[in-house]
């Protein structure tokens, strides 16, 4: 779902979408003449690997989500929370996936590692 950066305005615009299982919902609103305010909600159910056994299992996800996007370059390099659409559209899509991507990358546990600090070694 790609939004021209320039349609959104001062009104908020509602948006929805679901990528792997992963709902965001949330609103979009103009925030000053080139910046975007994305606030909005990630929930569902992801599949992960445990990094520790290599078990498959559900983590649920059900995060806060606020994001300024831009259309030109940032020159704050100290808030990470800022997403730039030089091509003047903005693309849902792929900060659904983005996020998606970042929750898959991390070191992810499944409960019966989670809280377990003993030595683990699995010979094959």
């Amino acid at each position: 779902m790609k939004i021209v950066f320039d349609k959104i305005g001062s009104t908020i615009k509602p948006i929805e979408l679901t990528s792997e299982g992963i709902l965001l919902k949330g609103t979009l609103v103009k925030s000053g003449y080139h910046q975007v305010l994305l606030d909005g909600t990630l929930s569902g159910s992801l599949e992960l690997a445990c990094d520790r056994c290599g078990q498959i299992y559900d983590y649920s996800i059900d995060n806060r989500l606020k994001l300024k996007l831009t259309d030109l370059v940032s020159e704050d390099k100290d808030d990470l929370d800022i997403i730039e659409f030089l091509d003047g559209k903005i693309d849902i899509l792929h900060i659904l996936q983005s996020e998606i991507t970042s929750i898959q990358s991390g070191y992810n546990y499944c409960s019966n590692c989670d809280n377990d600090n003993e030595d683990f070694e699995i010979e094959y």
